[in-house]
């Protein structure tokens, strides 16, 4: 069997010009998973026992369930229980559902950066009477972002390639036009190669963002 590389090179266009759809529905849903991923982070931290619960049944649920079930829930289910969200489109749909299920994975991350910050910092900052925060705003959330940085990154490069699972929606990106062209062309070993090649180059430009990124911000904390 003989790789048609000709062909290979033809559609990877077509593939290609998905890409802007992808990278949309990644960036915007990873926005308000971190909205969403800081405040169930604090809410895991609060004295207050059931703020706390409730934070931690969030994280458990959509942790716990499957994302192709939390889409299908949030596009199929919702509107037959609200029928004023039968308007909502997939695109829409997607970007929910990503959001809330990354948002869990942000919330753990987050409450963890914020933990490792020394709380003697925070007594420190107390003591000479600055208000609490004040001390989280240039104490305490500096430091937790740089040990936030790479496991949120890393969260981010996963949502990029777990978003080829909207297809199941009817969203159609990267992955959804390459099933469509399999199906026709029935070259199917060689449509998929072009969707992982894309996908990889994808990943390796985000991972060396991420690398200088991480580099810049841990700069006022490297000791000399």
């Amino acid at each position: 069997m003989n790789m048609d590389f000709l062909y290979m090179l033809e559609i990877l266009p077509e593939v290609a010009s998905y890409i802007p759809t992808t990278l949309v529905l990644a960036f915007v849903s990873m926005f308000f998973a971190v909205v969403i991923g800081l405040i169930v982070a604090f809410g895991r931290r609060s004295k207050n026992k059931i703020i706390s619960s409730m934070s931690a049944a969030y994280i458990s649920v959509f942790r716990g369930v499957p994302t192709v079930v939390q889409l299908f829930i949030i596009y199929f289910g919702l509107p037959q229980l609200f029928p004023s969200m039968s308007n909502l489109s997939a695109m829409s749909a997607a970007i929910i559902g990503l959001s809330f299920k990354e948002a869990s994975y942000l919330a753990e991350i987050f409450r963890a950066a914020l933990d490792s910050v020394d709380s003697g910092q925070i007594e420190a900052g107390l003591s000479v009477g600055m208000k609490p925060w004040k001390i989280y705003q240039t104490v305490v959330i500096p430091q937790a972002v740089v040990n936030a940085v790479p496991g949120t990154l890393n969260v981010f490069i996963s949502l990029v390639k777990g978003s080829s699972i909207v297809f199941t929606l009817g969203v159609t990106e990267v992955f959804a036009s390459a099933k469509l062209i399999a199906s026709s062309s029935m070259l199917y070993f060689e449509t998929y190669v072009v969707v992982g090649f894309i996908y990889w180059v994808i990943i390796v430009i985000i991972s060396w963002l991420q690398g200088k990124l991480e580099r810049k911000i841990a700069v006022p904390y490297k000791r000399s």
